[in-house]
């Protein structure tokens, strides 16, 4: 079974992050073989990251703080990831880098994709986040789902317009087989 974190790369109120998980565990569910689990950075509690030494030389997860080796757990339990990540100001937000820093060990040897949104469907977030995931071991898959606009898909209340996310779903299915092809390739790979 492989198993899948997908992870909410915002903590903003309002976030669009947010509305997009069940459109995106709907995909998952549709696979037999993997389980999964959404990861929200709100609820990890993770302090900024302060360290004197790298999380690269840290072994078997003894993370100086708490609330990182928990976050670390969580990690760990994962074959591939699932990261949303909204663009601000043409980078990826100070959280996201911030859980992508606080560890090392519990991302190698895994496969991540993105799900990106803002102006330019988060086109430049994941750049960037592809050049991290290299840094920490992972392996970037080539398809990604790039939301453009997302703040023309509410309606007045702030949910997803009835079937404004149709024209993506294509993407989220690349996506998602190209996820567990690599997630399975190196979960073998590891053990």
């Amino acid at each position: 079974m492989l198993h899948i974190k997908v992870i909410l790369g915002s903590t903003r109120e309002g976030r669009f992050s947010e509305k997009l998980i069940p459109w995106i565990t709907n995909t998952l569910e549709e696979y037999k073989d993997i389980s999964y689990e959404v990861i929200d950075l709100r609820d990890s509690n993770l302090p900024f990251f302060d360290e004197p030494a790298s999380p690269a030389y840290v072994k078997d997860g003894n993370y100086t703080k708490k609330e990182v080796r928990e976050f670390a757990t969580k990690i760990g339990e994962a074959d591939a990831f699932i990261v949303v990540a909204p663009e601000y100001n043409h980078g990826y937000s100070a959280v996201l880098k911030n859980a992508l820093d606080s560890i090392y060990g519990e991302w190698n040897n895994k496969a991540v994709g993105f799900v990106s949104y803002g102006s330019v469907g988060g086109g430049r977030v994941v750049e960037q986040l592809r050049q991290v995931a290299v840094e920490l071991q992972m392996a970037p898959i080539r398809n990604a789902v790039h939301i453009q606009a997302p703040w023309l898909f509410l309606d007045e209340e702030g949910n997803i317009q009835e079937g404004a996310l149709d024209t993506y779903d294509k993407a989220l299915t690349d996506m998602t087989e190209q996820l567990v092809w690599w997630g399975t390739a190196l979960q073998h790979a590891r053990s």
